[in-house]
């Protein structure tokens, strides 16, 4: 009788591991036909950074770039998610318009004067459905409103309107204008370099 009561739990136990087993192998292999997460990820080598100053009484455009932005990979399972959080610094070096001179006045006399000469920095923040950038310059740190465009293709534009003077900025832009007094008169003869800089931020969210 022994014999027969063991006999009945060891099938017992070889049934149970077996059904198990089946169980075990059914949801591996639901695992291995899920869709992999798609995340978005911003990179620096995908992101260039321009702006727009202005001169003269007929606000003449003279656009610029900095070459390099860095930030580390930000990875989100939405486009909203891989931007908000995203810190950023830009080494006023990569400052470029295709011109020496200018660009040395610009290092010099504008950026040169600042509080930190050498980087801006700042984060990018999606909140309530807007996006901010809170941007750090001359020392003082402030929020930039951004007019966003995401594409499908994962392309991003980000544009907005630095007003100098939030940065306390105007004493390094009169700084500018006097190394560049005769550069910055127009037809009527004034000299002027106005407060505001226009900036457009593009990147692409790659796929992992």
């Amino acid at each position: 009788m022994k014999y027969f009561k063991f006999t009945i739990l060891s099938l017992a136990i070889i049934l149970f591991t077996a059904c198990k087993n089946e169980k075990s192998n059914t949801e591996e292999s639901k695992d291995e036909t899920k869709t992999p997460e798609v995340l978005y990820v911003a990179k620096p080598d995908a992101t260039t950074v321009n702006w727009t100053a202005y001169k003269t009484t007929e606000k003449t455009p003279v656009g610029g770039q900095f070459t390099t932005v860095n930030f580390d990979d930000k990875k989100g399972a939405t486009p909203e998610e891989a931007l908000n959080g995203l810190e950023f610094s830009i080494p006023i070096s990569s400052l470029f318009t295709k011109d020496e001179t200018r660009d040395a006045k610009l290092k010099a006399s504008f950026f040169g004067v600042m509080v930190d000469p050498e980087l801006i920095g700042g984060t990018i923040k999606h909140v309530d459905g807007k996006y901010i950038a809170s941007i750090t310059m001359n020392g003082v740190t402030n929020d930039l409103p951004l007019e966003v465009s995401i594409t499908d293709e994962r392309r991003v534009k980000m544009t907005a309107v630095m007003q100098l003077k939030d940065w306390n900025a105007l004493g390094a832009l009169e700084s500018l204008n006097k190394v560049c007094f005769d550069l910055h008169k127009g037809p009527d003869g004034v000299s002027k370099t106005w407060e505001e800089v226009a900036i457009e931020v593009s990147t692409y969210l790659r796929e992992e």
